[in-house]
């Protein structure tokens, strides 16, 4: 058993029951657990590994991502997808992802990876819904494994195609059958419901215009099956979204989701930015969480999700960045400001979000959407997940008097520590699990293939 003690944090930001934010504080952790929390005088002096941050970091709890689609860093500002909105860039962008290998899933898994983790992000999940050429989600969770996020891979699916009344090209869905045998499978292979578990299954079933209700049916069906596995699909994200759902199944998404089975605490649906109040209301009763994915509702223009009637009737928000052809980045401290910013905006109220808020539902609400208690604060018990920030940078000065509002408030790219598991994965603004140069010449190489006639 290894030991790691983290002292002289200027200021520790557990998100504990207390919320308590420790000056001049201290980690202790054993292997990968936390096993003290206080300050640097209260806990011990030494261990196997010290980490001296001499007065000058904040050190947050890893930000917990809760909606992805790692693929997409091989398709960012396309031209002919820069100004569309949802359906159009869909159908703009599904004739590249068809050319998607099993290589080209497993770097463009590693790239988002890669820029969550330096953007401060330990826990992710991703939603995986497209297979062609022999790609399966196996491609991206060895990727995944392989850099060391604490991963949550989303076996996504379409079987609705053109043909059938849905969105996406015949050429790309799938047979139900053949998508609730490999769901199965990768569940008997991969699942972990272990308390500090590093990879969980998640079946998703893509959006109500590229499934059928029965496969949402039978997908939740089969998750409730086995422990610990949850639901996720996209839900309610535009206007052209509900005027599907009334279309095709002659009822709003709030009211689609709870015919299929789609609502309770073990399922959570990315966006929501058009739901009703009635669905809210419903969803806070229900425990139903919601992914928020700001800069991708602003860039397709989607509209503002009503986060903080969402939050006042107890439903439970995490972050998402979304789709990094939607984004078009992979950044989440970026998104947890973009929220903060949103939520006053959409409400015309400077106090509708907090910036202590924000980094809430980066942290905790997003542990909470994943069904999570082992991560999302710093507490013994606590996964071993936390990232540190140095304040002697130029986007900080000046704001001293409350660094940890400043994490929202001022703009951070990258964080200067990211330890997950215990390990550490980030040192000094450097990923140590992957050479990030080699990374990107191969991402854009593949990328460029994908352009190819």
């Amino acid at each position: 058993m290894s030991t790691l003690l983290v002292k002289q944090i200027h200021t520790l930001v557990t998100m504990d029951a207390e919320r308590r934010e420790i000056a001049n504080g201290a980690l202790f952790i054993r292997d990968n657990v936390i096993e003290q929390v206080g300050t640097t005088s209260e806990l011990p002096q030494t261990a196997d590994e010290v980490l001296d941050l001499q007065g000058r970091y904040v050190v947050l709890p890893g930000l917990v991502n809760t909606h992805h689609h790692f693929y997409q860093t091989l398709t960012r500002a396309i031209p002919a997808a820069q100004d569309c909105d949802l359906f159009n860039w869909l159908q703009t962008l599904y004739p590249i992802w068809a050319k998607l290998t099993p290589r080209a899933i497993y770097v463009s898994a590693q790239m988002a990876a890669a820029e969550l983790m330096l953007s401060g992000c330990t826990t992710a999940s991703d939603h995986l819904y497209i297979y062609p050429n022999g790609s399966t989600l196996d491609d991206e969770i060895e990727a995944v494994q392989a850099i060391g996020l604490r991963f949550h891979a989303s076996r996504g699916s379409m079987s609705v195609g053109q043909s059938q009344g849905g969105l996406p090209p015949d050429s790309v869905v799938e047979r139900e059958a053949d998508i609730l045998n490999d769901s199965q499978r990768l569940i008997e292979q991969y699942h972990n419901n272990d308390r500090h578990a590093m990879l969980r299954i998640t079946l998703a079933p893509c959006s109500p215009f590229s499934v059928s209700q029965d496969l949402m049916r039978e997908s939740a069906a089969l998750a409730r099956s086995h422990p610990g596995i949850r639901l996720h699909t996209h839900l309610a994200e535009n206007k052209s979204d509900i005027e599907y759902s009334l279309a095709t199944f002659g009822m709003t998404p709030g009211d689609y989701a709870e015919s299929v089975g789609w609502v309770g605490p073990d399922v959570w649906h990315a966006h929501c930015v058009q739901l009703d109040d009635r669905a809210i209301r419903q969803f806070g009763k229900t425990g139903t969480g919601i992914a928020h994915c700001p800069c991708s509702n602003m860039r397709l223009a989607s509209g503002m999700a009503p986060i903080r009637t969402m939050l006042h009737h107890h439903v439970p928000v995490g972050l998402g960045v979304d789709g990094s052809a939607s984004n078009d980045t992979s950044n989440l401290l970026n998104e947890a400001r973009t929220a903060f910013l949103m939520a006053r905006v959409r409400e015309q109220d400077a106090s509708a979000m907090t910036a202590r808020g924000a980094l809430e539902l980066a942290t905790l609400g997003g542990a909470r959407v994943l069904g999570r208690d082992d991560i999302g604060a710093l507490a013994p018990g606590m996964s071993a997940d936390f990232v540190a920030i140095s304040l002697d940078r130029p986007e900080f000065a000046g704001a001293l008097h409350d660094p940890v509002a400043a994490m929202i408030f001022c703009q951070v790219n990258r964080v200067d520590y990211n330890f997950i598991n215990g390990r550490k994965v980030v040192d000094q603004g450097r990923l140590t699990t992957v050479e990030l140069e080699t990374l990107v010449e191969e991402h854009n190489t593949l990328s460029r293939q994908l352009m190819e006639p």
